[in-house]
């Protein structure tokens, strides 16, 4: 697929016919004068896969999967997809006491805003990489 260039006056005219942002990828490309003209204005180009700034990085949740790997099964998203099917599902490891009493103050603390399953699984691991039981 070609590539499409925009520049300086390109990204003026798409602002003045009121787009506000412009989805930039491998086959998207902005002059440099295209994007200083972008950020004079208060245009945003977005890149197609980034990450919002205010999310947290979360390796031991994110799933990176090859382009080329199958969608999941009609349509439907991994998360939505376990949830559906909870034989997929990972248990969480057993908790030894120590655990259940970490989990325990962790949860009165933060309440219902994390998932406790998840919760588990990283307490499990922090005592295992700590060595204590």
């Amino acid at each position: 697929m070609p590539k499409i260039f925009y520049t300086e006056r390109d990204i003026q005219d798409l602002f003045n016919s009121g787009v506000s942002s412009l989805v930039v990828n491998d086959d998207v490309v902005v002059t440099d004068l295209g994007r200083e003209k972008a950020i004079k204005l208060g245009f945003e180009l977005v890149r197609e896969f980034d990450q919002p700034p205010s999310a947290p990085v979360r390796p031991y949740i994110t799933e990176k999967r090859s382009p080329s790997a199958a969608p999941p099964a009609a349509g439907i998203a991994p998360k939505a997809a376990q949830i559906m099917n909870p034989e997929s599902a990972k248990p969480a490891p057993a908790q030894s006491d120590f655990e259940e009493r970490v989990f325990n103050a962790v949860k009165a603390k933060v309440g219902t805003e994390v998932d406790s399953q998840l919760l588990k699984v990283i307490i499990h691991r922090v005592v295992q990489n700590i060595g204590a039981k």
